[in-house]
């Protein structure tokens, strides 16, 4: 199958055209919409988000990733083999968190380039069709290559941030959960919130942290919006204590 990452958000055409060029290109293939509202250009946020989404997908899925808001500029396209899984998209350091975590890794950059190439939506004209073409066992033409180190340095395996907000105002962190201790509190805008297993353990309205079904540290209210009762948003910065 094919899983989609990507910061388009679903009101435009460009999920739709995606899908076009993979039924065209990997037809009977399965397309998946994994998440489509990583925070726009967020490259960052898109690195931690995309290791703690895989759990699903069995090995041989395909991830089409596409947060790239240097299009067109002299970032490089890349085919990403982590762990039996192929990810295609920019190397610009998209892919850095999972590479990191990764077990077993190999990385290509994607010489291959079709004609008529847009300069604004290599999702569609480049990565798409790479990512049809993985799907058959082909890979277009391509070397070895190492992934570039974002910003110039590594970034920290876990990343102390609110990453990504959901439907229901949740507040996903960088944090992994499994590397914290529930007797610790959580820091975030001047509010202190106390560990709990699950939503129905604490008061409606009441403010919290807890382990997601994603492995991350997660920020919720019971019955209410996080981001709305304590005016989170992508990059507000978390501590525990």
């Amino acid at each position: 199958m094919i899983a989609l990452f990507t910061d388009f958000g679903l009101s435009g055409p460009y999920v739709g055209q995606l899908h076009a060029v993979l039924a065209e290109s990997a037809p009977g293939v399965p397309v998946i919409d994994l998440l489509h509202d990583v925070p726009r250009y967020d490259v960052r946020a898109g690195a931690y988000l995309l290791p703690s989404l895989l759990s699903p997908f069995p090995a041989a899925t395909v991830f089409l990733c596409v947060v790239d808001p240097g299009v067109g500029g002299a970032r490089r396209a890349v085919a990403v083999h982590a762990d039996a899984r192929w990810f295609v998209g920019p190397d610009n350091g998209l892919f850095h968190v999972l590479a990191r975590r990764a077990e077993r890794l190999d990385c290509y950059e994607i010489l291959w380039r079709p004609a008529g190439l847009s300069s604004t939506f290599h999702g569609r004209d480049l990565f798409a069709p790479v990512a049809a073409g993985l799907t058959r066992g082909v890979l277009p033409e391509s070397r070895l290559a190492s992934l570039a180190v974002p910003d110039g340095e590594p970034w920290p395996d876990e990343l102390p941030e609110v990453i990504y907000i959901d439907g229901f105002g949740n507040a996903l962190t960088g944090l992994l959960a499994g590397r914290a201790e529930t007797g610790r509190v959580l820091r975030v805008r001047g509010q202190t919130l106390h560990y709990a297993a699950r939503f129905s353990t604490v008061a409606p309205g009441e403010a919290f942290w807890y382990r997601n079904s994603s492995d991350l540290v997660e920020i919720a209210v019971n019955k209410g919006s996080a981001a709305d009762v304590l005016g989170l948003q992508p990059g507000d910065r978390v501590e525990m204590g």
